[in-house]
């Protein structure tokens, strides 16, 4: 369970409860939100790079927006030149939240921004909260719509997106975590591992607000394809994104 600091707990006056008063389904909110910050030290400014074409945002940002279990997507930022750039894109869910200085730091939590924005938004407890990451461009619309029928189906209380790998894992030990060496399986015999790949975590608010973190259990596994665990961290993996991207997405399964 991640905690804030005292200092910094009241500093956000962050609310010690949840919203009692329950809103009828029907008007109970799905939120998207995606903490951007400037100032990427090993790709500059990685959120706004074009990525196939358009800044790398725009991916998870689109999907967002075509998505139909979606109400609201909000875009936390730090910098005038990122407002300058999500407002370019017209999308109608879509709006920005200057963040907090003090959560813009290398060193902030996603949680302290998302409880920053939820606070300042008097979000309600049973509101659906929905993180996604920009970095993520392999998100699609229909995963989103099955992950919140997937949740809203499941007696879990929140979920967090996955691809299954089949490799096989050790410690800095010599150590196999997932395998017997000495009864090494076959591929299409062994079960594997689920693994995340960071793209989206859903919640509702009153669980990340009593807990102060993005997932509470009983927790339920989205399963994505294996190449949206790709990270975007150095420039080769850039290239290998794009040619993903580009082959598998845009021009094969289709960015739906």
């Amino acid at each position: 369970m991640l905690k804030l600091s005292i200092a910094v707990f009241k500093k956000l006056k962050i609310a010690t409860r949840v919203f009692t008063t329950p809103k009828p389904k029907s008007l109970q909110m799905n939120i998207a939100f995606i903490p951007l910050r400037s100032g990427s030290k090993s790709i500059p400014n990685k959120n706004i790079k074009l990525f196939c074409g358009k800044p790398l945002v725009f991916w998870s940002l689109y999907a967002l927006q075509n998505a139909k279990g979606v109400d609201q997507i909000i875009v936390a930022i730090d910098c005038k030149h990122y407002e300058s750039i999500i407002n370019s894109f017209r999308l109608p869910k879509v709006s920005c939240y200057w963040r907090n200085a003090e959560n813009s730091q290398d060193s902030s939590s996603t949680e302290s921004v998302m409880l920053e924005y939820i606070n300042h938004a008097k979000l309600n407890g049973e509101d659906t909260f929905i993180l996604a990451q920009a970095t993520s461009p392999f998100i699609r619309s229909v995963d989103i719509d099955r992950a919140l029928d997937q949740l809203d189906k499941s007696n879990a209380s929140s979920l967090l997106s996955c691809v299954l790998t089949k490799r096989f894992f050790w410690d800095n030990n010599g150590t196999p975590i997932n395998y017997d060496f000495n009864m090494r399986p076959r591929r299409q015999d062994f079960d594997g591992m689920y693994m995340e790949n960071g793209a989206f975590y859903i919640n509702k608010v009153a669980n990340i607000i009593n807990y102060q973190n993005r997932l509470t259990k009983p927790i339920t596994i989205f399963e994505m394809p294996e190449y949206s665990a790709v990270d975007i961290d150095e420039e080769t993996d850039w290239i290998v994104a794009e040619s993903l991207m580009n082959n598998l997405l845009l021009k094969g399964d289709g960015f739906a």
